[in-house]
């Protein structure tokens, strides 16, 4: 079942393309990456379905039904939530008030009952480190990072859009972040991330959508997409083309005597 699909998405800044036509799918299950360069588009591909900066053209669908413009709140209570590239928590909330507003703004009235257990719940299952009542503008990067998964977590997404969530992490860091998401997977929800770091990307992707210059170049198999000539030449220009080979292993080199 497609959970998110778009149809010639296109979004203008003035005369600026920055998002050209771009048709995509998510199925139910997976666990997509959209990559690209930096520059290419994709946060901004990103903020058109998420209703942030609606589409110039084209058609977005979630679970069939068009979306397309519906403002990111409208979105979130379809079952939409997302991580940014730079969180940015109401600063002078705690940690447990900030992941409280997302569980009694990000859901219909009613559904959540007891919004304070709701939130804890969600803090616990992203393994935040801290106190509950720290206050948000005293928190780190990977602090931070965790408390906005919390919030977008306490909508209930369906669909959830990962923003760069692993920069800036150690090694020991990245490792803790692919199980968190692995068991976000587990719960039941689809997954489009956004990301560099490839080691994530080829460890948890089973889909790839590679765009470049806001035009998508690639989609298909996480395999596929990362052998494909022209994603290759995306991420290395011309060079692609022009690399010396690897030179051989010592013992299989031709004798020089």
């Amino acid at each position: 079942m497609k959970v998110l699909e778009t149809q010639a998405v296109t979004k203008q800044f003035g005369g600026l393309t920055a998002v050209n036509a771009v048709s995509m799918h998510i199925n139910e299950g997976d666990i997509v990456g959209l990559i690209g360069p930096n520059g290419a588009g994709k946060t901004t591909l990103v903020n058109a379905i998420a209703g942030l900066n609606p589409p110039t053209s084209g058609e977005v669908l979630m679970f069939g039904e068009r979306t397309t413009g519906k403002t990111p709140e409208r979105m979130c209570r379809r079952g939409l939530s997302r991580t940014f590239q730079i969180p940015i928590p109401f600063p002078k909330m705690t940690v447990l008030e900030n992941v409280m507003t997302a569980a009694v703004f990000g859901n219909k009235p009613g559904v959540i009952k007891d919004p304070m257990a709701h939130s804890r719940q969600m803090l616990e299952f992203v393994e935040f480190p801290i106190a509950e009542d720290t206050i948000s503008e005293q928190l780190n990067t990977v602090q931070l990072k965790r408390l906005d998964l919390a919030r977008a977590l306490a909508s209930r997404p369906k669909l959830l859009f990962l923003d760069e969530l692993a920069s800036g992490l150690s090694e020991g860091e990245l490792k803790d972040i692919m199980s968190l998401i692995r068991k976000i997977q587990g719960q039941g929800i689809t997954i489009l991330m956004i990301e560099h770091i490839m080691q994530l990307i080829m460890s948890l992707c089973n889909r790839l959508v590679c765009i470049q210059f806001g035009t998508k170049i690639a989609e298909g198999s996480t395999e596929e997409v990362a052998n494909d000539p022209k994603v290759t030449k995306a991420y290395l220009g011309d060079s692609a083309d022009s690399c010396p080979p690897e030179p051989a292993p010592a013992e299989s080199r031709p004798s020089e005597e």
